[in-house]
C-alpha cells in the first residue's frame, strides 16, 4: 500500500483544481470574498486513508475544520478514480432570498469535475 503522504502528493494537482471549482461555485453565486470566512484549500486540510470493507480498497480523505474544531467539508478521492467534495457555506443566498445556501459541492472522475450548490428553501418570516 502507499503512503498516505504519497497519495496526498499525487492527488494535489486535482485536489487543487476541485478547491478552485469549489471556490468558483460559491463566487458564482455572488458571494464577496469578504463574506466568506474561509474557502478549501488543499494542502491546508488533515488527511487520512479510509478503508472499503467490501471492496477492502483506500479512500484518501482530506478534511476542513472551523478553528473551533468542526468539520466544515471533505474530499474523498476513491480507488476507482472518482471522487466527491462539500464544503459548507450557511448562508443566505446573496442574490436570491428564496435560498438559503447549505454547502457547494464537487463530483467526477480524472479531469472531469462537476459541481453544483446546494440550496434550501428559505425559512419565511
Amino acid at each position: 500500500m502507499e503512503t498516505i503522504e504519497s497519495m496526498v502528493k499525487a492527488c494535489q494537482p486535482l485536489g487543487d483544481a476541485i478547491c478552485a471549482r469549489l471556490i468558483r461555485e460559491i463566487h458564482e453565486l455572488g458571494f464577496l470574498p469578504e463574506q466568506i470566512a474561509a474557502t478549501p484549500v488543499y494542502r491546508e486540510a488533515r488527511f487520512e486513508n479510509s478503508r472499503d470493507p467490501f471492496s477492502g480498497q483506500y479512500t484518501l480523505c482530506a478534511y476542513w475544520h472551523s478553528p473551533k474544531g468542526h468539520r466544515v467539508g471533505e474530499l474523498k478521492f476513491h480507488a476507482d478514480g472518482s471522487f466527491f467534495a462539500e464544503y459548507d457555506v450557511c448562508l443566505p443566498h446573496p442574490k436570491d432570498p428564496r435560498w438559503f445556501v447549505e454547502a457547494v459541492v464537487a463530483w467526477g472522475r480524472g479531469d472531469v469535475i462537476k459541481s453544483e450548490p446546494k440550496l434550501l428553501p428559505a425559512l419565511g418570516d
